[in-house]
């Protein structure tokens, strides 16, 4: 069973190691013992609690759509020239780059400041894990 060390948990679920420590203690999260007797969080018992408890911001297009990745985000910055465009947009931690036409930027108003939401449709996603096994 795989185990992290709580400040690698508490970057995962976005808080401090003082709160992993409260839920270790409460039973939220289950305890392990690392190399030399470190503590150590399950990272399943991480992976089960994020995935109940953290959630994107909500939709504001709420269009149905066979696309499931979706991240709700601001405009943090538009580079123009006369036929395309490149935005930028913080979606919580992640920023997303997007290349469109210049007149898609103009006819929706994207700019820093604006909320938008990147739709992610595709058929290859690359998955790579730390350690390098394939």
């Amino acid at each position: 069973m795989p185990h992290l060390r709580i400040h690698e948990a508490a970057d995962f679920l976005a808080v401090s190691t003082d709160t992993i420590r409260r839920m270790v203690d409460a039973g939220t999260l289950v305890a392990g013992e690392g190399d030399g007797g470190r503590r150590t969080v399950d990272a399943v018992s991480v992976a089960h609690h994020a995935r109940e408890h953290l959630r994107a911001l909500p939709d504001p297009v709420g269009r149905h759509t066979s696309a499931r990745n979706r991240l709700v985000g601001i405009v943090t910055e538009v580079v123009t020239d006369t036929v395309m465009a490149q935005v930028e947009l913080q979606c919580g931690p992640f920023r997303v780059v997007s290349l469109l036409s210049a007149e898609a930027v103009r006819e929706m108003g994207l700019e820093p400041g604006v909320v938008a939401v990147a739709v992610i449709k595709s058929t290859q996603v690359v998955i790579e894990t730390p350690d390098g096994r394939a």
